[in-house]
């Protein structure tokens, strides 16, 4: 599923291509995706209106437009957005006034598509946690004080900090050498600072290189990320250590395969 890299780089690709530009038609190939409203009205909804804003929360990306509606377009694990698109193969497609195509896919029609008249009243955006940017560490050292569970499924529980999932909260674990199954409440004030430290910084990265083509992700080009390059642990299994040469192992925690350095992660 596309994180927060994935996500920040489609919206900030989608502010250089889109932003400002009216939409004329909407051609709808698959309606599974649409989970809001039905399909005439999701139609009319869009049809004539401009996008005037692109927001992220968390792995959600926000197209506000000019009649005061948001499309709101949350990825799951194979949703694609393509542009310039050819308005035949996406599950949905949105046509330009200068004839350009924005194609919405999705392999395993996963992926959901809204028409809000506010987004900000969508269940999934409600319980949202704060994003890593947005904390001090001081309160990033309390949220995990009263946390008993396993560090790692916290880390990707979208209502205690949002935009982490699978990949990235393996990634900075390694990086800040605590293990996965490390009760949250364990962990020392030194560790709690490095690992609020590397989610940050390891973000930051994958934002920079685009963010990490595994599964489905792709640009809005159509081109991968380029951070896979640069993983530590993840898909890694049985591979060396980049740190200490040990076998990098896989398990699986909260449902997840996750992977670790059973040697220099404690």
């Amino acid at each position: 599923m596309p994180e927060l890299p994935e996500v920040e780089t489609i919206k900030r690709e989608l502010a250089r291509a889109v932003l400002g530009k009216k939409i004329t038609g909407v051609i709808v190939h698959h309606s599974k995706v649409i989970r809001e409203p039905g399909l005439e009205k999701f139609k009319e909804g869009i049809e004539g209106a401009t996008i005037r804003n692109i927001l992220r929360q968390a792995k959600v990306l926000i197209l506000e437009l000019s009649n005061g509606k948001s499309l709101v377009i949350h990825l799951k694990m194979t949703g694609q957005l393509i542009y310039p698109g050819n308005g035949r193969t996406g599950r949905v497609s949105f046509k330009f006034s200068d004839g350009s195509w924005l194609d919405f896919n999705d392999q395993r029609l996963f992926a959901e598509l809204r028409l809000m008249d506010d987004w900000r009243s969508l269940k999934f955006i409600r319980g949202l946690g704060p994003e890593p940017d947005e904390l001090s560490f001081e309160q990033f050292k309390e949220m995990l004080s009263r946390k008993k569970g396993k560090i790692k499924p916290l880390l990707m529980d979208q209502t205690f900090i949002s935009g982490v999932g699978n990949l990235y909260a393996a990634e900075a674990l390694f990086r800040a050498m605590i293990h996965p199954e490390r009760p949250a409440n364990s962990l020392s004030d030194k560790e709690k600072g490095l690992l609020f430290k590397q989610v940050r910084e390891t973000l930051h990265e994958a934002i920079q290189h685009k963010g990490s083509s595994v599964d489905q992700y792709v640009q809005l080009s159509g081109e991968p990320g380029d951070y896979v390059k640069y993983h530590k642990v993840y898909d890694r299994e049985g591979k060396p250590c980049l740190v200490c040469k040990a076998p990098i192992k896989r398990t699986s925690l909260g449902g997840r395969g996750t992977y670790f350095c059973p040697k220099c992660q404690k």
